[in-house]
Order: C-alpha cells, then sequence, then structure tokens
C-alpha cells in the first residue's frame, strides 16, 4: 500500500486504521507514517482549514502490525486565529503516538523575514541511488529514493552533517503536509552515517515547524534535505534538519532526540 493510500485510510477524527509490515522501522511501525496518520486525524478537527504551523511528535512506544492503531483527537483551545489540538495513536489500550498540533490562519504584521533559498548544486539523477540491504536498513526504506551527498548510514563519515536528496519511489497521488512528515522522517538520525557498523536507532521525540504559504512540491519531485548534528552523548543524539523544495523554497524546519543504541 502506498503512503497515500494509509493516509486515506483517516476517514474521521475518531477512527482505527491498519498498518502493514511493509512499512516496518524494526519491529515496530515506521515513525513518519504514524505522524502523518495521527495529523491527517487532527486535521479533520481543524474545522476552518487552519494551516498546520507546528506539531510537538512523542513516540511512547512501538505500534505493530497486528492489531489496529485507533486515533483520538481533542481540541484543547479554538481562539480567533490558532486552534490546539491534540491526537493521539492508541493501541491495546495504551497511547503510543502522541502529536500536540498548533493550526493557525495567517495574520497581518509589520514584520516579514524571508528565508533564504537554497539550492544545492549536486544533481540527484548523478548520485547513487541508496541500495535496499535487507537486514541492514529498515523495510520502510523501500518506498523512498535516497540520494546521499554526503556518506550513507555505517560508513564512518567524520561529517556531523547529513545531507541529500529524497522522493517517494512511486508517485503519491496528493502531496500535502503528510507527505513532507513522511519524506522528513524517512531519513536515519543524522550520527548513523558517522558509525562503522549497523546500530539500531529511533526517534523519542520530534518538532517540526512548516513554512507558509507551504510551497508546492510535485508528485515525483526530490526534495532536498539537510540534518545537522548539534549534540550526541550517552545514547542520545540532538539534530535539527531543513527540507526544501528543488525550486529551494524552505518547506519545513525539524528537530529530533534519538535514542542511538551504539
Amino acid at each position: 500500500m502506498s503512503f497515500t493510500t494509509l493516509m486515506n485510510q483517516v476517514s474521521s477524527s475518531a477512527c482505527a486504521v491498519q498498518t502493514t509490515q511493509e512499512w516496518s522501522q524494526g519491529r515496530a511501525a515506521y515513525g513518519g507514517l504514524l505522524a502523518g496518520l495521527v495529523y491527517e486525524a487532527m486535521n479533520k478537527k481543524n474545522a476552518d482549514g487552519r494551516p498546520v504551523r507546528n506539531l510537538q511528535i512523542s513516540f511512547i512506544g512501538p505500534v505493530s502490525f497486528e492489531h489496529p492503531l485507533y486515533l483520538e483527537t481533542e481540541v484543547f483551545r479554538e481562539g480567533k486565529s490558532v486552534t490546539q489540538i491534540l491526537g493521539r495513536g492508541i493501541q491495546n489500550g495504551r497511547t503510543q503516538i502522541a502529536v500536540m498540533g498548533s493550526f493557525g490562519h495567517a495574520r497581518e504584521s509589520v514584520l516579514s523575514v524571508k528565508s533564504e533559498p537554497c539550492l544545492f548544486p549536486e544533481i540527484p539523477s548523478e548520485l547513487n541511488a541508496m541500495p535496499y540491504v535487507e537486514g541492514v536498513f529498515p523495510e520502510f526504506t523501500k518506498f523512498f529514493d535516497f540520494r546521499y551527498i554526503t556518506k550513507m548510514p555505517f560508513q564512518g563519515s567524520k561529517d556531523s552533517t547529513l545531507r541529500g536528496f529524497v522522493r517517494f519511489k512511486s508517485a503519491q497521488t496528493q502531496m500535502g503536509i503528510s507527505q513532507v512528515l513522511g519524506l522528513v522522517d524517512a531519513w536515519p538520525a543524522a550520527p548513523l552515517p558517522m558509525l562503522n557498523s549497523p546500530a539500531p536507532a529511533s526517534s523519542l521525540n520530534w518538532t517540526i515547524e512548516f513554512v507558509h504559504p507551504q510551497p508546492s512540491l510535485a508528485a515525483h519531485e526530490y526534495c532536498q534535505y539537510e540534518a545537522v548534528t548539534e549534540h550526541t552523548a550517552n545514547g542520545y543524539a540532538h539534530t535539527r534538519a531543513k527540507i526544501w523544495n528543488m525550486k529551494g523554497e524552505l518547506m519545513a524546519i525539524s528537530q529530533q532526540t534519538a535514542t542511538i543504541f551504539a
């Protein structure tokens, strides 16, 4: 099932969805997919279509494929411009993912600072695609076309920055916020290329902010991605990242805390 097909399971703000093994990340479902599903449920409570400004995502426990994931949402506050919504993914009576979202209308302001365009000099088609290696890379990565500029995971890189291009291997029928979540979280934790051998890692907490008006992204377009490791020690890595479309327009700013088991 494609990423967008799975997103389309979300028919109401309180419903059950089923993930599939092909979207696994180790023993559990891929985090970017789960974040997208919860966001879709939250957005259905966003009655007047306020653009999502920020999502704060906590990955609490693994989501298995044997049981449905129940999506529940609650509107905490709906102000004149901003709505705060909580979304949860519940399995076997336990909250496994929680998302707090801020949705806000545009307001007139005297302040306007535009992000600088970013265009990587490399051309995706001239870079080697990351191969899928069973037992080394998560199964869900088979759905993405990665073109690394810096080294791939577990190649003993001396660079704490990860940079490259990514797109869905199959063109999606729609490209919205959920698909951007999938593209951003598809990348491994930024420090993993610095390791010399495979090691598991998982996201603990993820904050992502969306630029509006949200730049357009074509169904089969690459995104430019850069993640910087700000600090890593004691099994935890703190990273920040940006993602741009191929016109160099900033789409989102991301920050993650990841656990590294190495």
